[in-house]
């Protein structure tokens, strides 16, 4: 057993250490470009209530599943532009593309929306590539994908209707949206490209504001690359009541159809009166790693997973 650890270690040798070089080259990006790197808690009372999304407790409380919160409150206390690299945790999540433990990228900026996290991402991307001597090209699983900006856009609309034959937005059926994203949209995307997919229907976004011309969608996007889903951005949602009745939604939700109680974050919704115009995202840096590895599974790019642990 001692042998098969330290060949199986030995093996990812080089994985690890461009995963370093990723890490360096990242926080290198934000520094350059005016960001703070904060360290929030791993631990908290209470999280954002999102039914999709399992926590696992810790004595009462929860493991960090993003640092989402924690984050809107230094920009409520007036800070602009900060990202983190956060340890997160979510409870059953384990394949070829998860694990319970992983490690969020999430940055956020005021006076921003999600196309600007969307540019933010197609920089950070094209850095990193520069910078492992890839130029523009990425090749990932057999595929050469062209990373020139700016990147392919999709809205969810656009994409249902060529994919799925129905547009979400007109009716919004979650499990039928789950099940068709990844069956049917994701495989039919550009696999040479890189693809942003845009303004989701406005009950799949409970942290995005809606656009001003449209209550029936929200400023959400996700990238994808390589068939992996790679980031989450939103134009967040500043209007406190306008979150807590979507927080107590899911709560709702949660507590009728999986028999768990979500509490509510109430420092977080205190201080959401201060909250600037902003967006964030949330980037998975081990995917990304994935990527610029060429790796086929999240375990080539992780020294232990739950399953070594």
């Amino acid at each position: 057993m001692v042998e098969d650890e330290r060949q199986r270690l030995a093996h990812l040798s080089i994985n690890l250490q461009r995963r370093a070089l990723i890490y360096n080259t990242t926080r290198d990006f934000f520094n350059k470009r005016g960001f703070l790197e904060v360290e929030t808690p791993v631990r908290s009372p209470a999280i954002a209530p999102e039914k999709e999304i399992i926590p696992i407790g810790s004595e009462g409380w929860f493991l960090s599943t993003s640092p989402e919160l924690y984050m809107k409150r230094l920009l409520a206390a007036g800070y602009d532009k900060i990202y983190q690299f956060s340890r997160c945790f979510r409870k059953g999540e384990r394949g070829r593309y998860h694990n319970p433990e992983f490690t969020l990228l999430e940055w956020y900026r005021t006076d921003a929306d999600y196309e600007q996290m969307t540019k933010d991402t197609e920089g950070l991307v094209t850095t990193i590539a520069g910078k492992l001597g890839m130029g523009t090209t990425l090749r990932y699983r057999g595929k050469k994908i062209d990373l020139r900006p700016p990147w392919l856009r999709l809205t969810i609309s656009e994409a249902f209707k060529k994919s799925a034959g129905w547009d979400p937005v007109a009716e919004p059926v979650a499990q039928r949206f789950d099940e068709d994203t990844i069956l049917k949209v994701i495989p039919d995307l550009n696999p040479n490209r890189p693809t942003v997919l845009m303004d989701y229907p406005a009950p799949m976004a409970s942290l995005a504001r809606l656009k001003p011309d449209r209550k029936d969608v929200a400023e959400r996007a996700e990238v994808f690359i390589g068939g992996l889903e790679l980031a989450n951005a939103y134009s967040e949602l500043t209007d406190r009541q306008e979150q807590k009745k979507r927080f107590l939604e899911e709560a709702r939700q949660i507590e009728q159809e999986q028999n768990r109680t979500a509490p509510m974050p109430e420092k977080f919704l205190a201080v959401m009166s201060n909250l600037p115009e902003c967006a964030g995202i949330a980037l998975g840096m081990d995917r990304l790693v994935m990527l610029f590895c060429d790796a086929a599974s999240i375990d080539e790019v992780i020294p232990f997973t739950t399953d070594e642990a």
